[in-house]
């Protein structure tokens, strides 16, 4: 493609072992994907919790907005056709950006709740279904009955325990006999929301979970 881009082995290195230590859950989910579509998912977790590592970087809100304008545009530059910042979730985005023809706009909406989060409360909804329109679009997901499951555990994945969080899991696996199978590393973190599973029980729950089918 004349805009593709690969990102340097470092930066996806970095990306790897950010996503392995910072949302460990969700990288455990994510191993199933094949390559290279582990990467774009990988990819757009880190960004995710850069993003939400805002609030914990700086209590100033006019610090935490210039912050996020940063990242506005790295992923203006990232969607674009010139080299993109020499920073690694940035470049790790432009390949998958480009390799996958992501929409701008969803990271924009990700980038935009997480704003709103700096003086309220984070709107779940938007930024969990921002961030599943992206991955589905990584894993080449169409199918509209599995966005609505993906989005619904995107957006039950931010909130606490309780009968909304509840509601939308058993809305997504209302749809499990339908999904697209490509989307089942995004859905899998469902599985962990049911209980408490210590750290060596969590391998083994999503194996278990992927092997049935189940989320």
């Amino acid at each position: 493609m004349p805009n593709s881009y690969a990102a340097p082995a470092s930066a996806h290195d970095y990306v790897l072992g950010e996503v392995r230590t910072a949302d460990r859950d969700r990288f455990l989910a994510s191993l199933f994907a094949p390559e290279p579509e582990r990467r774009g998912l990988l990819a757009l977790l880190a960004f995710d919790n850069e993003l939400a590592r805002t609030r914990s970087v700086t209590r100033e809100p006019m610090l935490a907005r210039i912050r996020l304008e940063w990242w506005r545009e790295a992923v203006v530059e990232a969607a674009g056709a010139e080299k993109p910042r020499a920073q690694p979730i940035v470049e790790v985005l432009s390949e998958i950006v480009r390799r996958h023809g992501l929409p701008a706009q969803r990271f924009l909406d990700l980038i935009d709740a997480r704003e709103e989060e700096i003086e309220g409360a984070l709107d779940v909804v938007r930024a969990g279904y921002a961030l599943a329109d992206l991955q589905l679009a990584v894993l080449g997901v169409t199918h509209e009955p599995t966005r609505d499951a993906a989005r619904a555990v995107g957006a039950a994945w931010l909130m606490g325990e309780g009968p909304e969080r509840e509601a939308l899991l058993a809305e997504a696996r209302s749809r499990r006999a339908g999904i697209d199978a490509r989307a089942r590393p995004i859905l899998l973190p469902a599985r962990l929301l049911d209980r408490r599973w210590t750290p060596w029980q969590k391998p083994l729950v999503l194996w278990w979970a992927a092997h049935r089918g189940r989320y």
